[in-house]
């Protein structure tokens, strides 16, 4: 399968010979939900954290005697039925929230999303891209002219999760302009996973030659 390759002002520049396991794999909505599920937790920050009635302070003696008083028995302040005891089956810190899953099923799992994003012309080529210097204006002009682009007429004014660029290296100039504008992100090819691809509506993919080699980690 080809693909049309532009410049970074949005015209055509040439095409460009896709894999088809990386561009043309059937859309697999269970691996993919697996795959995110397990991204998702891995990167949860476990902060929330409860007291069991271990730790919480007070209740070294019986609140009252067992027998005599009319009221139920209890042997510590410090229990769950209480107001200020323990937290019983709370969050703790201890808790590993991070979930494997093998690399040869991310990767499938990316190709899928990839190739779903590509059927739906959310998918685009550029070249190069080369911004001067670190301006923000520079980079919304780069957006401005891709919107051109028959597909991606809403790039430049949609608010949120717009444009993943993907670089085949660190280029800090390019990310540093575009760290301003909170629609975008950029970051290199290498580093690409299915959470990413999900969340962005489009995938900018920078020097497409080099760029899908590190994607497909040949």
């Amino acid at each position: 399968m080809e693909s049309i390759v532009y410049n970074q002002e949005g015209k055509e520049a040439g095409e460009i010979a896709l894999p088809e396991s990386v561009f043309g794999a059937p859309f697999n909505a269970d691996l993919v939900h697996q795959v995110a599920g397990s991204l998702a937790s891995s990167a949860r920050a476990n902060t929330a954290h409860t007291k069991n009635r271990g730790e919480v302070s007070g209740g070294g003696k019986k609140p009252w005697r067992q027998k005599g008083t009319g009221r139920a028995r209890h042997g510590s302040i410090r229990s769950p039925i209480w107001v200020g005891g323990g937290v019983a089956h709370g969050p703790r810190v201890e808790k590993n929230y991070a979930r494997k899953v093998s690399k040869g099923i991310k990767q499938k799992a990316l190709f899928s999303v990839l190739s779903a994003k590509m059927r739906d012309g959310e998918v685009v080529f550029i070249s190069a891209l080369a911004i001067p210097e670190i301006k923000t204006k520079e980079a919304r002009g780069v957006l401005s002219k891709l919107s051109r682009i028959k597909g991606l007429e809403k790039l430049e004014g949609k608010k949120q999760n717009a444009a993943l660029i993907l670089l085949p290296r660190k280029e800090t100039v390019v990310e540093k302009s575009f760290r301003n504008i909170g629609s975008v992100k950029v970051g290199e090819a290498r580093n690409l996973n299915v959470l990413d691809a999900l969340q962005y509506k489009y995938i900018v993919i920078v020097d497409p030659a080099e760029s899908i080699k590190a994607v497909a980690k040949e």
